[in-house]
């Protein structure tokens, strides 16, 4: 699989042992930012790892801050991503299996570097489950759609 990744400066030590996870586990990594602990807007990083996803030029994404919460809201501003905070098992394993997220969001200053290996590794292998929930991704994806101006 071909992750994207990006973090602020809260998440950049989690994003960097993340990158090596994915590696040892055969993925390609792109690293899209930042490239130190040193403070750092967060949204165009994730706006760009939703891109990647968005166009195709990677499978998921990920992106990592202090709580997740702010960096979870940018890539969801791209059209085609769906974004998940998941700083617990349950969350990344419905966030895969109802709503077919595509990028996950975690808080560095929430889960320990265990808890995010148990996160990420649940959120990469749990599949989509389709059905019903497909239904619903289709009405979420429908919101993206150009709001008509009322007359």
């Amino acid at each position: 699989m071909h992750v994207a990744i990006g973090s602020d400066h809260a998440g950049y030590r989690l994003k960097e042992h993340l990158k090596d996870v994915l590696a040892a586990g055969g993925h390609t990594v792109a690293d899209l930012g930042t490239d130190s602990d040193e403070p750092v807007d967060y949204p165009p990083i994730c706006a760009a790892v939703g891109r990647e996803v968005a166009a195709g030029r990677a499978d998921r994404g990920i992106v990592l801050g202090g709580s997740g919460q702010g960096e979870q809201i940018s890539a969801n501003k791209v059209a085609g991503v769906r974004a998940s905070l998941c700083n617990d098992l349950y969350t990344a394993r419905y966030a895969r299996l109802h709503n077919d997220a595509n990028v996950l969001s975690m808080g560095a200053r929430v889960v320990g570097v265990g808890l995010a290996e148990e996160i990420l590794a649940v959120w990469l292998t749990t599949p989509f489950e389709g059905g019903r929930h497909q239904r619903r991704v289709d009405q979420i994806t429908a919101l993206e759609a150009p709001v008509e101006e009322e007359l």
